[in-house]
């Protein structure tokens, strides 16, 4: 009396699994897209939660930098057009998808280099894994916590300052609030 042998190894059944929970988390995300505030809401609770955990804890810094240190380099990319108007200038690459720097040239959007999406997706991962990162002791490496909070301080800012002075030299604004919107009736 044997058993009907499956063509299924181990191997394909799990497979099969995680591309099943694959498929189940990627339609969550598709469904959550035109939930922006929403989303950002869900994050910024998230990342309380992360906060009150460290505060509570009194541990993990080190863990709270690295997030910050990811979260920085995020928002630098989320603020940078997709083709970098320094570089095409410097190197000679005009392909015509350049941002526009006089008047008269033609209008082109701006496109991020990290689309707001992917920005918050990549964001609220990283805050997961260090609030989860928080609850094993092997990450609780102990350091002087003031020199962190200065240093990324000082990081921050002239990073934003850099990135300002850029903003600047190339005119461009990554932001759609305080700029002109055009009615199709009136023309302005």
């Amino acid at each position: 009396m044997d058993a009907p042998e499956s063509d299924s190894t181990p191997f394909a059944a799990v497979s099969a699994q995680t591309s099943r929970l694959g498929r189940l988390y990627q339609s969550y995300l598709d469904k959550s897209t035109p939930y922006t505030a929403y989303r950002w809401i869900g994050t910024a609770v998230l990342l309380a939660l992360f906060f009150l955990r460290i505060v509570i804890a009194q541990g993990w810094y080190i863990v709270c930098y690295s997030l910050g240190i990811y979260l920085l380099n995020l928002f630098l990319a989320f603020l940078q057009p997709k083709i970098d108007p320094s570089l095409t200038q410097d190197e000679g690459l005009e392909d015509g998808e350049s941002l526009p720097t006089k008047k008269d040239e033609e209008f082109r959007p701006f496109i991020r280099r990290l689309p707001e999406f992917k920005f918050w997706h990549s964001g609220t991962r990283a805050i997961a894994i260090s609030f989860v990162c928080t609850w094993f002791g092997i990450f609780n490496v102990p350091v002087f916590w003031p020199v962190l909070v200065v240093y990324f301080c000082i990081l921050f800012g002239l990073t934003m300052r850099r990135q300002i002075q850029h903003m600047i030299k190339y005119r461009y604004v990554p932001f759609s609030f305080g700029k002109a919107r055009y009615n199709s009736r009136s023309g302005h």
